[in-house]
């Protein structure tokens, strides 16, 4: 899933004062850390994780795979914080439409 750039923007403003909701640890990504993504991303819609490791390459590694096996999109990647987003059924997250509607926000 790809973002405009003016989308990430306004994502990324979202998730600024959030707290991570799961961390990788040591095992990286099993099959119950997918799941606890999954879980996160249907019932926020927008989430960080925290990995843990100092390896940049698998963090981005694991960035990637994430996203594409949850159909996820991928806001912001700062240190070792991943920002994701994913459109639920309850739409809590809208985004704007365009670049001058993002200005047109509070």
């Amino acid at each position: 899933m790809d973002l405009a750039p003016f989308e990430r923007q306004y994502l990324k403003g979202l998730a600024h004062d959030l707290k991570p909701v799961v961390m990788i640890g040591n095992h990286g990504l099993t099959e119950a850390v997918v799941r606890e993504i999954a879980i996160n991303l249907d019932a926020h819609e927008l989430i960080k994780i925290r990995v843990q490791g100092d390896d940049r390459d698998a963090r981005v590694a694991l960035f990637d795979q994430i996203c594409d096996e949850l159909g996820a999109a991928q806001v912001q990647h700062i240190g070792k914080l991943l920002v994701l987003w994913r459109p639920s059924d309850k739409q809590r997250v809208v985004l704007p439409k365009s670049k001058k509607a993002l200005k047109a926000q509070p």
